[in-house]
C-alpha cells in the first residue's frame, strides 16, 4: 500500500472545476481526496491513520495540476513515413498526382505489412511514450494499416501488451480494418466488407474495445459501414465512425442511428448534423491538427452551444498528422476552433473519457485513477500561449513516470 500526497499545488483543474492552494491524497492508484489544502483531513478512513503518516509528500511549487490529457483518435500503428507526400499535398498537387508518384494510405499499408513485428513495434512503442510523457495518459489508437485478418489482429495484440509495459500509456484500442479497401480485394469492395464484419469477433477475442469505419467519399458507403458496426457491436465493440472528413455522406445519421460511442473529424458538417448528434447524444471528435491540414474546419462552437459533448484528438497518422502531444491539441483547437481553454482542455479530458467510454479518469475526484499532470505553468491560460505546454512530473496511476 502507497499513500502520496500531492501539495502546494497553486491551480488545480479538476475536469469541473478550479480550486487554488489546493492538495491531492492518491492510495494506491485511486485519488482518495482533493480538495483546498487548508480542508486536508487529518485522517481518511481506510486510507491513512494521520496524515503525517503518508509515505510520500511532494511539493509541487504553485504548478497547475490537471488530470491526465486523453487522445481520442490515433492511429500509431504503421511503419515507414510519407513525408514526400506532405510535400507534395503543400505543394499544391492533387490526390490522383499523390497516388500516382507512389504515396496515400496504400503505399503505408505496403510499407507495414513488409515491416518486421520487432521494428514495427519498437515504433509504436516509442510513439505511446512520447504521449505519455507530453502529458497524455490514455490513448485511443487504431488498427487500420495491415488490412489482413491476422495482420490486424496482431496490431491489436501488440497494442493490448504494449499497454503492460513500462512507461506507457493506458490504451484504447480501435479495430479498423475498415480503414481502405486493401489491393488483393480491388473490385471486390463488398467481399471486404462482409470479411471485414466476420473478423470482428476475433478483434474483440484479442482485446479491441472499439470498432470504426472510414464512412467516406473513397473509403466505404453507409450500408457497408452500418454491416461492420453492428457486427462489431453484436460482440461488444462500441461503434465509431469517421464522418464528413472529405464530404457529407449520411455518416452523422449513421452514427445515431446505431448509437456510436463518436462521429470522428466532421470536417465537412452542416447545422443539421450537429442537431442530429445533439438529439441522438453522439459526441464529436474533432482533430484540429488534420482540420488545419485540410483547411476544413468543424463548427466547434456551434456544437458545444447545442450541447454536444466534443472530445479532442491528435489523429496522429502517417499521412497527415504526426502530433503527439495533447498540450499542443489544445492550443490548436483554442487558436483554430475559437474554443475557450476551459472547453478544450475539458474535451481533451472528461470528453474523452466519456467517447472512450472510461468513467474512471478525466477528472481529479475520489475514486478516480491517479492519472496527474503537474505543468511548467501555474494557470490554464498557458496552453493558448505555449503551443506545446510541457509537464513538468506526470503520474500515471499514482505512479511519477518522470
Amino acid at each position: 500500500m502507497t499513500v502520496r500526497l500531492l501539495t502546494n499545488i497553486g491551480r488545480l483543474w479538476t475536469g469541473n472545476d478550479v480550486c487554488s492552494n489546493a492538495a491531492i491524497l492518491v492510495h494506491n492508484d485511486r485519488i482518495a481526496w482533493v480538495g483546498r489544502a487548508a480542508d486536508l483531513p487529518q485522517s481518511v478512513p481506510g486510507v491513512v491513520d494521520d496524515i503525517v503518516d503518508v509515505d510520500h509528500v511532494e511539493n509541487l511549487g504553485g504548478a497547475l495540476v490537471t488530470p491526465g490529457l486523453i487522445d481520442a483518435h490515433t492511429h500509431p500503428v504503421y511503419a515507414g513515413n510519407r513525408y514526400a507526400e506532405m510535400a507534395m499535398r503543400s505543394g499544391g498537387s492533387t490526390p490522383s498526382a499523390i497516388t500516382a508518384a507512389g504515396g496515400g494510405i496504400g503505399s503505408t499499408v505496403t510499407v507495414t505489412r513488409g515491416t518486421d513485428p520487432w521494428t514495427l513495434c519498437n515504433g509504436v512503442r516509442e510513439r505511446l511514450r512520447d504521449w505519455l510523457l507530453s502529458g497524455t495518459t490514455t490513448v485511443e489508437a487504431k488498427t487500420g494499416y495491415h488490412l489482413t485478418r491476422d495482420g490486424e489482429l496482431a496490431d491489436v495484440r501488440l497494442l493490448r501488451e504494449l499497454e503492460k509495459e513500462p512507461m506507457m500509456p493506458r490504451v484504447h484500442v480501435t479495430f479498423m480494418a475498415a480503414h481502405v479497401v486493401p489491393p488483393e480485394y480491388f473490385g471486390r469492395q463488398r467481399d471486404y466488407v462482409e470479411a471485414v464484419g466476420a473478423w470482428c469477433a476475433d478483434a474483440a477475442a484479442a482485446g479491441a474495445d472499439s470498432v470504426d469505419v472510414y464512412c467516406d467519399e473513397g473509403h466505404f458507403t453507409t450500408d457497408e459501414a452500418r454491416w461492420v458496426l453492428a457486427s462489431g457491436r453484436n460482440v461488444g465493440l462500441l461503434p465509431r465512425v469517421h464522418a464528413g472528413a472529405y464530404s457529407r455522406r449520411g455518416a452523422v445519421q449513421l452514427a445515431a442511428e446505431l448509437g456510436c460511442a463518436s462521429a470522428d473529424l466532421l470536417h465537412h458538417t452542416s447545422d443539421e448534423d450537429i442537431a442530429i448528434l445533439a438529439r441522438y447524444g453522439v459526441p464529436a471528435v474533432v482533430c484540429p491538427g488534420t482540420a488545419l491540414q485540410r483547411g476544413s474546419l468543424p463548427p466547434v462552437r456551434r456544437m458545444l452551444a447545442q450541447g454536444v459533448t466534443v472530445a479532442l484528438g491528435s489523429d496522429h497518422n502517417p499521412g497527415h498528422c504526426g502530433i503527439t502531444s495533447m498540450s499542443l491539441v489544445i492550443s490548436l483547437a483554442v487558436a483554430a476552433f475559437g474554443m475557450s481553454v476551459g472547453d478544450a482542455l475539458r474535451a481533451a479530458t472528461l470528453g474523452g473519457a466519456t467517447v472512450l467510454g472510461v468513467p474512471d479518469r478525466g477528472v481529479l475526484a475520489p475514486g478516480r485513477l491517479a492519472d496527474i499532470v503537474q505543468w511548467d505553468a501555474d494557470h490554464e491560460g498557458a496552453f493558448a500561449w505555449a503551443f506545446g505546454l510541457k509537464p513538468r512530473r506526470v503520474w500515471r496511476g499514482g505512479t511519477p513516470v518522470q
